[in-house]
């Protein structure tokens, strides 16, 4: 179970989350309500959901589960997504 105390940010995720606009409520948001997970051949795992404040579009967050706290690798907005979620 993911508690929030535990949730970190590599400087990557950091930087592309600023750029890209996102917000970090966003990003928890879709933590805690994925509409899907994958998980990676290289161990990461990817969330996804749709962010009604971006017109609907699907935000990716890649999580590495196995380090000592859940760190956010990136985020961002997936156009090849927007036709896999309800």
């Amino acid at each position: 179970m993911l508690r929030w105390m535990d949730l970190r940010f590599t400087q990557h995720a950091k930087d592309v989350i600023a750029e890209r606009k996102i917000e970090v409520k966003w990003v928890e948001r879709v933590l805690l309500a994925p509409q899907l997970v994958e998980d990676a051949d290289d161990g990461l795992r990817h969330f996804f959901a749709r962010i009604l404040e971006r017109e609907g579009r699907v935000l990716r967050v890649v999580v590495d589960p196995a380090r000592d706290a859940w760190w956010v690798v990136t985020a961002f907005l997936d156009r090849r997504m927007k036709d896999r979620l309800p």
